[in-house]
């Protein structure tokens, strides 16, 4: 079996299993998602704090989960690799999870990452309570997604350690959510070091495959996490915040002097911007189609009829 010849989730489902550790690197529109594949990620992360940051609203469930699965529904249907979409703490209940398992299947998502926090959620690194669903109202929503979706990739996100509830508490969250049915668990950590969530690893009793985002710990590499037996690597925001700094930089430059004439060499060039919105395969399929047109109307008013 190859990676060609299966959906995107049991693709996704695939790179979970590898011994090698999957790469993941964070979106928020189609065009991100395709720099993404371009870069030669395996996955694209859907990321939330970047979705909302483009529609410039705080990552705190002020968009709806309808404006969520449009983003990444418009991602998925941009690239040919798997898109996780991140999906917050599910958009309120079990009722509520089982509609975003349905409708994002339908629309192409390759999985979905469900994090254990009361609806509405703050950004995990967010200055502000971080409050924990009970253990039994999250494991219900991880088994109402694991049986309602065809082949959606399930994850839980585990969020003791940002909660500050230990080590203890994380394994016991990761092993009933292993028990609910998850595909994979993700255990989260705002530490400066990576230690707490290497322990996690070395002490989970559970074979399930485990995701880390190290935005806090960066010095990590992705060795490291394979030495640990980490599944997959997501880094979750740095599309975005390399983003800001750039147009930052270009705007402040072109109001300070007055031209652009300085800047010209460093943007993008208006060809590479046609060649990512696919003009150039669009004007060549159009010319293919316009042609078989015009020799058709040829051969009718020559009395041949194809």
């Amino acid at each position: 079996m190859t990676y060609d010849t299966v959906s995107k989730s049991d693709r996704l489902r695939l790179l979970l299993a590898e011994k090698s550790v999957t790469k993941a690197l964070g979106a928020h529109s189609a065009l991100t998602a395709l720099l993404v594949e371009e870069a030669k990620f395996d996955v694209v992360w859907a990321s939330g704090l970047e979705i909302s940051a483009a529609r410039a609203v705080p990552d705190a469930n002020i968009l709806s989960a309808v404006e969520v699965l449009d983003a990444a529904a418009q991602m998925a249907e941009a690239v040919s690799i798997p898109v996780l979409a991140d999906c917050d703490s599910g958009f309120g209940n079990v009722n509520n999870v089982i509609h975003t398992v349905r409708s994002f299947e339908r629309r192409g998502i390759a999985g979905i990452c469900i994090e254990d926090k009361l609806y509405p959620k703050l950004n995990s690194f967010a200055e502000g309570p971080q409050l924990l669903a009970p253990i039994t109202d999250f494991a219900g929503r991880i088994h109402a997604a694991a049986v309602e979706r065809s082949e959606l990739v399930i994850v839980a996100r585990i969020e003791a350690l940002i909660a500050g509830q230990g080590l203890d508490e994380a394994l016991l969250r990761g092993r009933a959510y292993a028990a609910a049915g998850a595909d994979a668990l993700l255990i989260h950590s705002k530490s400066p070091e990576p230690a707490e969530v290497f322990a996690f690893r070395d002490n989970l009793d559970v074979d399930i495959p485990v995701i880390v985002v190290p935005t806090t710990y960066h010095r990590v590499t992705i060795a490291e996490l394979a030495e640990h037996g980490f599944a997959m690597a997501i880094y979750a925001n740095h599309v975005l915040r390399s983003s800001i700094r750039a147009v930052q930089a270009t705007a402040a430059r072109i109001a300070a002097e007055g031209t652009t004439a300085n800047v010209e060499s460093e943007l993008t060039p208006v060809s590479e911007v046609f060649r990512l919105q696919g003009l150039f395969d669009m004007l060549k399929n159009q010319e293919c189609h316009e042609s078989v047109g015009r020799e058709i109307a040829a051969s009718v008013e020559k009395g041949k009829v194809p």
